[in-house]
């Protein structure tokens, strides 16, 4: 019934063909191109699922059969029919494909970092999908020590990620983790750095995350169980086979997620353990791995915290008492809530992101009003100020800092018209040093583009943020071609960032917006609370408010409006699809979360118990109901729906293939209109797409022709 389940049978070459011409029946074509081919329509197999004393019909379910070669020949008849659809598209997707890559930099670098004697850094070169890890000792004259190459390793993979890598402390052995299929199963490799050797033996099966005890042979890993939630961390000796490994840490509970991690001044091995809206940390001193961890404070519901460590204290972010967060420190020897003192106090206008700590400032990055502003405050109370951005939509991002001593804070800046930029900004001085910005090839100039911050009346009276960014001299005649995007789940802030891609639309006329809807963070704790629970539909309400908006103030209209949205996000692209099916031109879901209930139901599915915070047990009828009320894949009717390209990854761990198969599927035999519908899977990666840095830009190429194709600008 789901992804683990094997077929018992082996099908030849002949047989999937059989199947395939069995299974779909012939409909006359329904895209406005007059394509000759025939759309494929999956057989219907009905299955009926009962809670709470209701049964729905599921005529789709058989689609979840992962290894079962009727639904591959599925997904490969729905992908045949997109490529058909589009095949006249195919140059004006190669030309935005050449733009795009045109406008990247393609031999870069990154922006060194110091660690422990060392320079890290990461390069491209010319013509080469992967990154390349190296780095240089003492100074960033000396020779440079290539420690991975993205390219060599990713040699006979379809997919290919390195998923996360960690030096020793007497930095000669790199751990660094593999994920070949896109199912974020990590496997861990161990590299002699002076050698170059590959030890022998790697651990499967784990979340690619790591930390090194300060004994150079001791390394801490978490492993995952069979719905791919990372359950337990490991105590591994280099000199040892893995078998023998010692478990420090199971977590039973399956709404929590464990991990482990070493504390900035390198001094303690964090074990750590989150839900939605709990937390757990142990630590155990790094130069002493094998003994005991102790705990810093026990769980408790609705109380989330972080840690690091500094001297004598652990600093604490939390939400004890405090729905926007506050910073609180207590000595290591009594790491107890019952002596946690206040260093920031709780302000119900500013939410408390994140904390980096020097031996004389204290970094601080706050949210208000929607953006975030970073705040240094020196330990003597003499200093205390927010650095000046200078533009009204932005982003802005503390980057690696991981030397305690220095005087120098780097972060990270962008928005929708500057290219992320890195700085180094002496917090003594005051004064900021620009490292390096994104280098858009091609002349482009930041001046010839607008951004602007809307806010719109909700449903409730409520204002929505809005970003915004065109090309200069766009006149609102309510005719311009306009992407909503939108996310609005996890308390994930959706910011305005640049993006050199982006380009080839606002250079043909599009303009950009991001809705800032509620179940995000940007406006404050309380604003990702009105939109999760029983609280949902607000997250949807917003955003039919925002496109509403945007039609009414001539920006644009319902001929010209798309709406966009990934995985959460395409839950809210399916969900008013449903509810203003009038409102949008198109709809671009992408690895979309549309089958809510029945997901929510299976508890063997990667992600559903630690969500329980989120959008509620569906056990419990309230919930059912609710969910169920907004479920995208649920709510199909028939009646006429906007033009929509769905894109999914077979491998998907996140939101598994057959939500959106299922909900082409149910779309295609409902709706009552001749409007493009499109499924595209692809056959090798998962939830994050392709994982070279060119392979991401086809995936884009055919979004923005797939937009450009419903208004009649294919060329």
């Amino acid at each position: 019934m789901h992804s683990n389940r094997k077929s018992k049978m082996a099908f030849s070459g002949k047989s999937l063909l059989i199947i395939a011409l069995a299974m779909f029946s012939l409909n006359s074509c329904k895209s406005p191109n007059k394509t000759p081919m025939q759309a494929p329509v999956a057989t219907k197999k009905p299955h009926e699922l009962t809670a709470h004393d209701n049964t729905r019909i599921d005529d789709y379910y058989w689609l979840n059969e992962r290894e079962n070669p009727e639904v591959i020949a599925y997904l490969e008849a729905e992908n045949a029919y997109t490529d058909n659809v589009l095949a006249h598209t195919m140059q004006l997707q190669q030309a935005l494909y050449d733009e795009m890559l045109g406008r990247i930099k393609q031999t870069d670098i990154s922006v060194p970092y110091k660690l422990n004697g060392y320079y890290y850094y990461s390069r491209y070169e010319e013509g080469k999908e992967y990154p390349i890890y190296c780095r240089k000792k003492g100074s960033q004259d000396a020779a440079e020590e290539i420690m991975l190459n993205g390219n060599e390793m990713a040699e006979g993979y379809a997919y290919f990620e390195i998923g996360g890598w960690e030096i020793s402390a007497d930095n000669n052995l790199l751990a660094y983790s593999v994920d070949t299929v896109s199912r974020r199963q990590y496997t861990i490799y161990i590299k002699d750095l002076s050698s170059g050797e590959i030890y022998p033996q790697s651990i499967p099966n784990t979340s690619g995350n790591m930390a090194w005890g300060n004994d150079n042979k001791t390394l801490f890993y978490s492993v995952k169980d069979e719905t791919l939630r990372p359950y337990k961390v490991m105590r591994h000796n280099i000199e040892m086979d893995y078998e023998q490994d010692v478990t420090v840490f199971t977590e039973d509970d399956p709404t929590f997620y464990a991990f482990v991690f070493k504390t900035k001044s390198q001094a303690y091995i964090m074990v750590g353990t989150v839900s939605t809206m709990s937390a757990e940390y142990s630590f155990v001193d790094a130069n002493k791995p094998l003994n005991d961890f102790t705990m810093v404070q026990a769980r408790q519901p609705d109380m989330l915290y972080g840690v690091d460590h500094y001297k004598n204290d652990f600093y604490i972010r939390t939400n004890l008492d405090a729905q926007n967060f506050r910073l609180m420190k207590t000595s290591v020897k009594k790491p107890g809530m019952d002596n946690w003192k206040e260093v920031i106090a709780h302000r119900p206008d500013v939410l408390l992101e994140d904390f980096e700590i020097f031996s004389n400032y204290l970094a601080v990055s706050e949210r208000q009003k929607g953006l975030v502003n970073i705040r240094v405050i020196s330990w003597d109370k003499k200093n205390d100020y927010y650095l000046d951005f200078g533009e009204p939509v932005y982003t802005a991002y503390m980057s690696t800092n991981v030397d305690f001593e220095t005087k120098v804070l780097r972060y990270g800046y962008t928005s929708l018209t500057t290219p992320n930029s890195v700085y180094d900004y002496d917090m003594a001085t005051k004064t900021r040093s620009l490292l390096k910005q994104q280098e858009v090839l091609g002349g482009y100039n930041a001046d010839d583009y607008v951004s602007e911050r809307l806010y719109v009346p909700s449903h409730d009276g409520v204002m929505v943020p809005v970003s915004l960014v065109y090309k200069k001299g766009l006149q609102k005649n309510g005719k311009n071609p306009v992407v909503l995007y939108g996310y609005g789940s996890y308390g994930a802030s959706m910011d305005a960032y640049f993006s050199s891609a982006r380009l080839s639309l606002l250079d043909r006329g599009f303009v950009w917006a991001i809705a800032h809807i509620r179940g995000g963070e940007e406006l404050g704790r309380q604003w990702y609370e009105d939109g999760k629970l029983l609280n949902k539909n607000n997250t949807f309400l917003d955003f039919i408010a925002c496109g509403d908006y945007l039609t009414k103030e001539n920006y644009t209209d319902s001929e010209h409006l798309f709406a966009l949205g990934g995985s959460a996000g395409g839950l809210l692209v399916g969900a008013v699809a449903n509810m203003r099916p009038d409102l949008w031109k198109g709809v671009i879901a992408a690895v979309p979360f549309v089958d809510v209930v029945t997901t929510m139901l299976d508890e063997t599915i990667p992600l559903t118990t630690g969500e329980y915070d989120e959008w509620g047990n569906p056990n419990e009828k309230e919930y059912y109901d609710y969910i169920l009320s907004y479920s995208p894949y649920d709510n199909v009717e028939a009646k006429n729906y906007p033009a929509m390209l769905v894109t999914t990854g077979l491998h998907d761990s996140q939101v598994q293939y057959w939500e959106p198969a299922k909900w082409v599927a149910k779309l295609r035999d409902m709706k009552t209109d001749d409007n493009t519908l499109l499924l595209k899977t692809n056959m090798d990666f998962g939830h994050g797409g392709a994982s070279g840095r060119f392979e991401r830009l086809k995936e884009t190429a055919l979004e923005y022709a797939f937009m450009m194709n419903e208004l009649g600008m294919v060329k």
